[in-house]
């Protein structure tokens, strides 16, 4: 596909259903919202760059909207039946568009507010430009999800402990970083990650950095959950 705002399936598929029959009303944000939406690529790109995403993808999925005030003030309404599968990737997108080796400094702060029930991961999904590989940066997550391959053991960098996860999707390498305990703030040096995959172990090469994005992988949250950003920040130097 041409550009790519979701996170391929890590997990069986439930059998498909018709989305779009599914993603109708959903609640609105507590608070009042400069804008939401409830359609299933429903998008808005903010004064400063950044690229929201309702981003409901994954089959069986149910009702969900999303809301926002800014980059650093956003969240989702997501209900998903209790199935296997991701439904979906609501996130905040920004583009770096430099190469690891030009690349001086790539940071992001975050603070979110997750529900303590449903199952979901809190994720950092960053792209090369070409699309072929995918790192994921697990922050924090709840109930029956796992990453895609197998465990490489674990590493401490950016600031954090993780289990690092290798696979392969069918269409792109993916390198899964899950951090070791749960977080719903802090900052992660970005940089230091990716270039341990590529000049520690050979992954892959000089990369152009594409998106980086940051939200919510649902698999499920049945009744209705609300996901919040209350700071979300990428800086590239």
């Amino acid at each position: 596909m041409a550009r790519r705002t979701r996170t391929l399936s890590r997990f069986v598929l439930a059998p498909a259903t018709a989305v779009a029959a599914l993603i109708g009303f959903a609640a609105a944000p507590a608070q009042a919202a400069i804008w939401s939406s409830s359609d299933q690529w429903g998008n808005y790109t903010t004064s400063d760059g950044y690229t929201l995403y309702n981003n409901i993808w994954g089959s069986g999925a149910g009702a969900q909207s999303i809301w926002a005030n800014s980059s650093a003030s956003w969240g989702v309404w997501a209900d998903h039946p209790n199935t296997g599968g991701i439904k979906s990737y609501p996130n905040a997108k920004k583009v770096v568009g430099k190469s690891l080796s030009s690349l001086r400094s790539l940071t992001s702060t975050y603070n979110v507010t997750v529900p303590s029930s449903g199952a979901y991961n809190t994720s950092y999904d960053i792209w090369d430009s070409d699309y072929d590989y995918e790192v994921m940066l697990w922050v924090n997550y709840n109930g029956a999800v796992g990453p895609l391959g197998t465990a490489q053991g674990n590493v401490t960098l950016g600031g954090h402990t993780w289990t690092v996860y290798k696979g392969d999707n069918g269409a792109n390498q993916v390198f899964s970083f899950l951090r070791t305990s749960d977080s719903t703030s802090g900052t992660v040096n970005i940089l230091p990650i990716l270039k341990w995959i590529k000049d520690t172990k050979g992954w892959w090469g000089n990369e152009t950095i594409g998106d980086v994005q940051f939200g919510y992988e649902i698999t499920s949250s049945s009744g209705g959950l609300d996901f919040r950003t209350n700071g979300f920040g990428v800086s590239a130097g």
